[in-house]
């Protein structure tokens, strides 16, 4: 091979490198803005109201005699039936008799040395009575309210307000529509601040409505409870990834 063909190859071989060096350099530009990620969180929050809440009056005894159970349970939710019926609750609801039987006259007990038995009732008997109340907002005053009269009249029973909430996944798509919106915010602004601009999203990650209030909690959950038993506050956070470019 004559010097003429030795250099026409030698061009073609450096040209052939220059080129294959523009691509790699390309390709690497390419894979370095792709891995320039951005990872940002959106909170969303809503209060929810309870739609109805319900006052439980549970009435039990205890005795070794079965019969005088019923007879002191039937008694008692026949006087409360007539208080509430005054009181203008004739919407009630009586639950059937739950009557167990332990089995035993006697159960152990520490008492500071060692363990001795102890006499016990053998059977144990409860009801109670139900009342739907619409006005969540005033149920509270209203159990409070039952409470003290029962107490004054002799007729001392366990008296609980609960709540009853909407369906959460009624309120979900809405959560993750406005925390996915606040994560996008937080990361233009993490692009404007890096001089960058926000590309597509990477992977995203929608988290569990998790609640906050006086009869349900997770912890961590709310930086802030409701203070009223009727209201808990729902709280969605997304996690997403988005690609940064220039």
């Amino acid at each position: 091979m004559d010097n003429k063909s030795n250099l026409i190859l030698g061009a073609c071989i450096a040209l052939g490198l220059v080129v294959l060096g523009i691509f790699i350099n390309k390709g690497l530009q390419s894979f370095s803005n792709k891995e320039r990620v951005v990872t940002v969180k959106g909170l969303a929050e809503q209060d929810v109201k309870a739609d109805k809440a319900t006052i439980v009056i549970d009435i039990r005894f205890t005795s070794d005699d079965p019969k005088s159970i019923v007879s002191a349970i039937d008694s008692r939710v026949s006087k409360i039936s007539e208080y509430l019926g005054r009181k203008g609750y004739g919407d009630i609801k009586v639950s059937n008799l739950n009557l167990f039987d332990s089995k035993s006259y006697y159960e152990q007990k520490w008492n500071g040395e060692r363990y001795v038995d102890v006499k016990k009732d053998r059977y144990s008997g409860s009801k109670d009575i139900r009342i739907d109340i619409k006005d969540v907002e005033t149920a509270g005053e209203i159990s409070n309210t039952i409470n003290i009269d029962l107490i004054n009249n002799n007729l001392s029973s366990d008296v609980n307000c609960s709540y009853k909430f909407p369906e959460l996944n009624s309120i979900k798509p809405k959560l993750i529509e406005e925390s996915t919106k606040n994560a996008r915010i937080a990361g233009e602004q993490f692009a404007k601040d890096s001089k960058s601009k926000l590309g597509k999203i990477k992977t995203a990650s929608q988290g569990q409505i998790s609640l906050a209030g006086q009869f349900y909690s997770e912890e961590d959950a709310v930086s802030d409870i409701p203070n009223e038993p009727y209201i808990q506050k729902a709280r969605v956070v997304s996690t997403i990834v988005f690609f940064l470019e220039d």
